[in-house]
């Protein structure tokens, strides 16, 4: 929406280009907010009440991505415990990518799993558990039934 550009909002489809672009007077309601944002588009959305906001985000698919700009150490806390989202960073936005120890990824629709280092060798790696029994006799003490014996004996066994 046009008239919804506060600044920027330029762009060249012969160059593949788009301009950093900062959105105003956007809601939830509008189409910039319905998928994940893969351009230099930034919608702002003004609030009154931090709690309504927060509830109104907790009700929406989870964010790929979550940043807060605020010195509110109880701001900072409630969006980091309440909120699930991927990642995210306080007062920075998008640095957490340039951190190899930090995974990245998302959060249901926004992805599943985490890349970065060892965070995407697990990501990308299938660790098949197998236990293997042998022919050897076992005593029938996991099989039932269950007598007052076998409950105590096992559970002696798994303390």
């Amino acid at each position: 929406d046009k008239n919804k550009i506060y600044c920027g909002g330029e762009s060249n489809l012969a160059n593949r280009y788009i301009a950093p672009t900062v959105l105003n007077n956007v809601s939830f309601d509008d189409d910039i907010m319905e998928e994940e944002i893969f351009g230099p588009l930034l919608p702002v959305i003004s609030f009154s009440d931090f709690d309504t906001v927060v509830n109104i985000v907790k009700r929406r698919a989870k964010p790929l991505s979550c940043y807060i700009y605020t010195r509110n150490k109880k701001y900072i806390s409630k969006i980091v415990s309440e909120i699930s989202f991927g990642g995210g960073a306080v007062n920075d936005s998008v640095m957490q990518l340039s951190n190899e120890e930090l995974p990245f990824g998302g959060v249901g629709t926004s992805g599943m799993g985490q890349y970065h280092g060892k965070f995407g060798f697990d990501t990308f790696s299938h660790h098949k558990a197998i236990m293997e029994k042998t022919f050897l006799a076992e005593p029938n003490l996991k099989y039932p039934p269950y007598t007052a014996l076998k409950e105590k004996l096992l559970r002696k066994i798994l303390e």
